[in-house]
Parts: structure tokens; C-alpha cells; sequence
């Protein structure tokens, strides 16, 4: 079996393959959400959820079928010794050892490049899970991922939530944004998002260190993906520092799903409600901007009780859980091959 590293931009029939291995698989690796677009697909093989460019690699003896593929993403600033790894085999070629294969041969690009460790995160119940624990994978980090059935939040909910939040967030103003991160935030959104530096993770990961620099570098994956991405921030209306944003994206493929990113509140402007006060206001928003909406899916470590009261409230019920786990390259490197 022939594995070469492709460009997912510049490759489209080896892209379009993997998405077909990958489209082959979402009904099966995850039930409960629609998979990507083909777009948002390619985007992420070019460039992952981060500034980080990922390897691409396919496995195949024609570029019009994908045995298997698999993304390698080595973090060039933070967390220098590990490597996430994302391997895909379709339903219909799983245990035949294409899995094994596409892992030893991302190990050995990560010992190419000094890792240490490889990580994946994969659905609890999954072939993915099972596929670790047979490998002897270290547990780490879980997710709860849940969802809001707009439909069944009670009339006059979010308008009693944001009265509330209004009201404790008195000195903060709220702006909002479509698309890309306007260049005079770039700094200023830099701040909010390091304050996911005490989010849960896992032992020995570092968190991200932002600088307005990195803000710009996102951009470039946010065009890409060709999602319709909103964000709303709290700024405090005496020093205009920004206290807290949030962001959610939308699939244009699947308007009626929601995917909600990222929220964060600086340390400094914490206990002002403002993290209830910025998803209330979203989805306040995109009952204006996106009528045909009507599920939103987010994910919070299982031990970030603050978040996941927020979420509460808003009527997210837990969904299904998603776990990392890791494995020393040595190890992958000395299993054995198979044909």
C-alpha cells in the first residue's frame, strides 16, 4: 500500500477521495451530527482548527480511492513534543491493518521531527476508542459534547437569561462581528482568548500564548472553510479593554446546525455573568441573522462545571463525550507490520 503526503488545495482528486472515505464514515464515527462539507473538509486538512499546517497523507493505489488518509499536525510553538495524529480508514477496509499502518507511519514523521508523543481525540463507543485501548493508549482528557434544540427552549428564555446577565454585567457593552476578526481587534481578542489558558487539558500540555500576530494567522482557516462565523464580545465600557467573547459558525451546506466555538471571559472581568451574558446575545443575534437554525452543538471539558452551568441554562442537553488519548512514538514504532 502506497502512503504519500498530498496538498489538499492543489491534490482535488486525492481530497475528494479522502472526503468520500471520510463521508463514508461520519454515519458510523459520529451519529449525531451532520458531517462536513467537502469545502470545510478541505480546509481543515489544509489547515487544521490552527495557525499549525497539518501533513496530509494518503494511502491507495489509485488517487480516485482512499484505502485511508491520515492529518499530522506538529504545534511549531506550544506542546513541541507531541503530534496530533487524525487517521481515517473507511468502514468497508477496517481491520486490515490500514489503520496500524497509517499510525506507525505518522509516528515515524514524528520522530522525523523530534515528537514524542502522538494524540487523537475520538468518540467514546466508537471504532476509534477501541482502536486506541487495543493499542494500549493512555486516557486523557474528556469532552462532553451537547446540544441545543432551539425548539424546545421555553418562549421568553432568552430574553429572562439576557435580563439577567444585563443586569450584572452594568459597566460592559456588547459589539459583534461576521467573518473574520476586524485587523483593530486583533490585539485586543489576542487577550480573551489566552484566558482559555486555565480551561481544562490534559497533564503536561502547555496552553496556547497569544499575541495579535497569531489572531492574524486564524484568519487565513476562517476564509478557507467558507463557514459563516459570528462572534460577540463584552467590552468594558470605561477602559475599552474587551472582557469576554464568543464565536459560533455555521455550515452553509447545513444552516439548520450551529457550532458553537469558543467562549472565554478574562480573568480580571470574571463574576459579571458576562460569558451568559455574550451566548444569550448570540443566539439573540442569530435568530435575526440565521432564521433557519435550529440545533447547536458545543463541547466543554467534563470538569469545567462553570461552562457547562452556562450551558445549562441555555438548555444544552449532554449529547455523547469525546475522549484524548495518547501514545509514545517509540511504541507505535515498534509494532509490528502487517502484508
Amino acid at each position: 500500500m502506497q502512503i504519500e503526503r498530498f496538498d489538499p488545495e492543489a491534490d482535488t482528486a486525492q481530497t475528494r477521495a479522502c472526503y468520500q472515505a471520510y463521508a463514508a464514515s461520519a454515519p458510523v464515527d459520529d451519529p449525531h451530527c451532520p458531517p462536513m462539507s467537502l469545502q470545510i473538509f478541505t480546509g481543515w486538512l489544509a489547515c487544521g482548527w490552527t495557525e499549525d499546517h497539518p501533513e496530509s497523507w494518503f494511502a491507495g493505489d489509485s488517487l480516485d480511492v482512499a484505502d485511508g488518509c491520515y492529518t499530522a499536525t506538529m504545534p511549531l510553538r506550544e506542546n513541541r513534543h507531541l503530534a496530533y495524529v487524525y487517521p481515517q480508514v473507511p468502514p468497508a477496509r477496517r481491520r486490515a491493518g490500514i489503520g496500524t499502518a497509517l499510525l506507525r507511519h505518522a509516528a515515524a514523521r514524528a520522530a522525523e521531527q523530534g515528537r514524542t508523543t502522538l494524540t487523537a481525540q475520538v468518540r467514546d463507543g466508537s471504532a476509534g476508542q477501541a482502536f486506541a485501548q487495543a493499542l494500549g493508549a493512555r486516557r486523557g482528557v474528556t469532552e462532553i459534547r451537547r446540544l441545543l434544540d432551539l425548539a424546545a427552549v421555553p418562549a421568553g428564555t432568552l430574553a429572562r437569561l439576557r435580563a439577567e446577565s444585563d443586569r450584572a454585567a452594568h459597566g460592559y457593552e456588547l459589539l459583534s462581528w461576521e467573518g473574520i476578526v476586524p485587523e483593530e481587534y486583533f490585539g485586543q481578542v489576542a487577550v480573551v482568548n489566552a484566558g482559555l489558558a486555565d480551561a481544562p487539558m490534559g497533564a503536561g500540555t502547555q496552553a496556547q500564548s497569544w499575541d495579535a500576530d497569531r489572531v492574524r494567522d486564524g484568519q487565513r482557516l476562517v476564509e478557507l472553510l467558507g463557514m459563516r462565523r459570528y462572534t460577540v464580545a463584552a467590552r468594558c465600557s470605561g477602559s475599552g479593554d474587551f472582557a469576554g467573547l464568543t464565536v459560533l459558525s455555521i455550515d452553509p451546506e447545513t444552516p439548520d446546525w450551529g457550532i458553537q466555538e469558543m467562549t472565554a471571559v478574562t480573568r480580571p472581568h470574571r463574576g459579571h455573568r458576562l460569558g451568559l451574558l455574550v451566548k444569550t446575545a448570540m443566539l439573540q443575534l442569530l435568530a435575526e441573522r440565521e432564521p433557519q437554525l435550529r440545533r447547536v452543538v458545543t463541547s466543554n471539558g467534563d470538569s469545567n462545571s462553570h461552562m457547562i452551568a452556562i450551558n445549562a441554562k441555555l438548555g444544552y442537553r449532554a449529547l455523547d463525550s469525546q475522549t484524548s488519548w495518547q501514545l509514545d512514538v517509540a511504541d507505535v514504532l515498534a509494532l509490528p507490520g502487517r502484508g
